[in-house]
């Protein structure tokens, strides 16, 4: 019976080692709830943060509107692991109320990981890059820095592809442990599975 008792203890011990604090800031969007749903999945316990402009609508029953990613009150029911923190995205222009003040000590020092799925490539997504490497620098410079951004060919127009090339310099030249991917417009699947890749191999 000790015996068993030590070997339950040394598995559980085992699965909580292997448990990250992943952050995923744009995480709302079809490639963030895939990658979360996968996160939620595992055995190994992480815990799984969602930056967004709007958790309110994001959590919402239904989506209520085009503007703001949505996953939805039955999504995170199903996936407890998963909790959303309002966050200014790199434009107040977005945001109503202050409940976006305070992300950064909320969900950087504990970060393994942080994720950018930032989408637009607008001057918006170059802003929110600036404001994760920025913030992640001051409270947790070691954590792992994971940026997706779609393929020239789907960027199509040299403003979009000089905005994701922008937004990967910045990351190589300032934060120690940078992966930047990059994936089809459409190919959700293997976007989270670089991802995935990523992070399993910590």
């Amino acid at each position: 019976m000790k015996t068993f008792l030590q070997a339950i203890t040394l598995i559980t011990f085992f699965n909580t080692a292997q448990s990250l604090n992943i952050v995923i800031a744009g995480g709302t969007g079809k490639v963030g709830r895939l990658l979360s749903s996968t996160l939620h999945s595992q055995e190994k316990q992480h815990d799984i943060t969602i930056l967004c402009r709007n958790s309110f609508l994001a959590s919402a029953p239904a989506k209520v509107s085009g503007d703001f990613g949505w996953l939805g009150e039955g999504f995170l029911e199903k996936h407890d692991s998963v909790q959303l923190r309002d966050w200014d995205g790199g434009d107040l222009l977005d945001i109503v109320g202050c409940d976006w003040q305070g992300w950064q000590d909320d969900a950087l020092p504990k970060a393994d990981v942080v994720v950018n799925l930032v989408g637009g490539y607008t001057e918006q997504r170059t802003m929110a890059c600036e404001r994760i490497v920025r913030e992640s620098l001051r409270l947790n410079p070691s954590a792992k820095q994971v940026l997706l951004s779609m393929d020239d060919e789907d960027l199509k127009i040299s403003l979009k592809t000089n905005r994701a090339k922008a937004c990967e310099d910045m990351l190589s030249s300032n934060c120690q442990d940078v992966v930047c991917l990059r994936a089809q417009m459409y190919d959700v699947k293997g976007a989270c599975k670089q991802i995935m890749d990523v992070i399993d191999s910590l």
